[in-house]
C-alpha cells in the first residue's frame, strides 16, 4: 500500500458498499481420518491453545535461524508488531502446526489452501520444514508445494 492507506480504506468502503467479500484464507489438514478446517485468525480449534503454544515455541526457532517475518505484505494500517502477529495468524501456519502437533515426528503434512500462499508463509514453511524434519506438501491454487529440508520444489517461483 506504501503509506496509501486513505486510498485503501475508499477501495474497502467501495467493496462493502457492493456487497463485494474478500475470501477469507482457509486451509484444511486431515489427522486420524479427520479433516481439519482453519480459517486465517481461527480461534476456535479445539486444540487452539496447544497450536499456538507449538507456534511461539517454531517462531523462536525459526528467528535463531534467521527468519525475519515480511510484515510488507500486511495490507493493515497497524504497527509492526500487530502486523507480525496478523502473519502468525494465517490458516497455513495454523494446519502446519497443528499437524506438527497431532502426528508422529517424521510424518509428513498434506495440506491444502484455498487460496495462493503469500511469499511470508512460503518462506516461513521452509524454515518449518528443515527446523522439524518433516516433509510438507501443500496444494494452493497455483500448484503443489513440496517444502523439505528448508526447500521448496517450485524453487520459490510460484
Amino acid at each position: 500500500a506504501a503509506g496509501r492507506w486513505d486510498d485503501v480504506r475508499k477501495i474497502r468502503q467501495q467493496m462493502a458498499g457492493r456487497s463485494v467479500k474478500k475470501e477469507p484464507g482457509c486451509s484444511w489438514i486431515e489427522v486420524d481420518n479427520k479433516v481439519h478446517e482453519f480459517i486465517v485468525g481461527d480461534q476456535s480449534h479445539t486444540h487452539i491453545e496447544e497450536i499456538y503454544a507449538e507456534w511461539e515455541r517454531l517462531s523462536l526457532q525459526m528467528e535463531q535461524a534467521g527468519y525475519l517475518p515480511d510484515t510488507n505484505l500486511v495490507l493493515h494500517d497497524v504497527e509492526e508488531e500487530q502486523k507480525e502477529q496478523l502473519l502468525c495468524q494465517h490458516s497455513e501456519r495454523l494446519a502446519v502446526t497443528f499437524g506438527i502437533i497431532s502426528t508422529p515426528c517424521g510424518t509428513p503434512l498434506h495440506i491444502t489452501k484455498n487460496l495462493r500462499v503469500c511469499d511470508d508463509c512460503h518462506i516461513a514453511i521452509k524454515f518449518i520444514s528443515k527446523i522439524v524434519g518433516r516433509e510438507i506438501v501443500m496444494r494452493d491454487t497455483h500448484r503443489f508445494h513440496h517444502f523439505k529440508y528448508g526447500a521448496c520444489s517450485c524453487g520459490d517461483y510460484w
